[in-house]
């Protein structure tokens, strides 16, 4: 997830060529963040068909591309906090159920 602000408009033009274009990713990484957490897990080599690219993107490596308050944890971490959100969700759903029940409109 990119906090691009309009100035980096330019960036995504200049890429806009690649679309529908097979794309080879080396060392691709997925960021998967819950909450205040966030995570970079390493994937490898990916071999993407164009046909499948829907947007593509370029970071600035000298840029902040996360707000300061979130923080960057271990994969055994984030994987900890996505059962944890996935658990807090379906207690939720349930409780939502039992309401919905007892709701006698």
């Amino acid at each position: 997830m990119s906090w691009a602000g309009p100035e980096d408009i330019y960036l995504s033009t200049s890429l806009a060529s690649y679309l529908d274009t097979n794309a080879v990713l080396e060392g691709a990484c997925e960021r998967v963040i819950v909450g205040d957490l966030y995570c970079d897990i390493p994937l490898g080599l990916y071999v993407i068909r164009g046909e499948n690219v829907v947007l593509i993107g370029e970071l600035d490596l000298d840029k902040e591309e996360l707000p300061p308050h979130m923080t960057r944890v271990e994969t055994a971490e984030i994987k900890r906090a996505q059962k944890a959100e996935r658990e807090a969700s379906e207690l939720k759903g349930t409780m939502k159920k039992r309401m919905d029940f007892l709701d006698m409109d």
